[in-house]
């Protein structure tokens, strides 16, 4: 594991991430009915959830007190920032509640790791945690592999009462996801059938 840098800046001359296609699918898919832990203490499944709900997914946020950020981290296009695009969605949170939309951030983390984050970056809304990869596999969201261990690419997906309405991949840079769903929310307001 690499000693991280600063968590909560970008650095220079990041690898910039290509649209494979690995969301391609998503469009219009009704989310699965999967309960996934929260940060507070409660099973959240987003294919019950009425209204518009942001969905964030990112691979792994890091620590400052812990060496958890795997060798070649900062090679992988679209890894790095996540510490970044959590605090962009925590700065930009009430214009979200404002849009009456619900935010949630997903990974593969642990309930109690996601935990830390929440407290330590001051984060309004919940993380969602997806240990087992139940929630991304059943969408084949996409992945990548690092360490033995599976992470899910950065995406963000709007939701409407658990269908999926919006796709944003692949997210680069992490910092500027909450200003583009913003805006693309301002620009497509919800059907009242919806």
């Amino acid at each position: 594991m690499a000693k991280p840098d600063n968590l909560y800046e970008l650095p220079q001359n990041l690898p910039v991430p290509v649209d494979d296609g690995a969301t391609n699918h998503l469009l219009g898919l009704q989310v699965p009915a999967i309960s996934l832990m929260s940060t507070a203490g409660i099973f959240v499944d987003l294919a019950s959830l009425a209204g518009r709900s942001v969905v964030y997914c990112y691979p792994l946020t890091g620590r400052p007190d812990l060496d958890n950020i795997p060798q070649g981290w900062n090679q992988i296009a679209g890894a790095r920032g996540c510490t970044p695009q959590s605090c962009a969605f925590r700065d930009r949170y009430q214009e979200l509640k404002t849009l009456g939309v619900k935010c949630f951030g997903l990974s593969g983390q642990s309930t109690e790791y996601q935990q830390e984050a929440v407290k330590r970056l001051h984060l309004p809304f919940e993380l969602l945690s997806d240990l087992e990869l139940a929630f991304t596999k059943s969408l084949k969201l996409p992945t990548f592999e690092l360490d033995s261990r599976t992470f899910i690419k950065r995406l963000t997906l709007i939701l409407s009462s658990g269908r999926i309405e919006k796709v944003f991949y692949p997210v680069f840079p992490p910092d500027r996801n909450a200003e583009e769903v913003i805006d693309w929310l301002s620009h497509n307001p919800q059907k009242n059938d919806a």
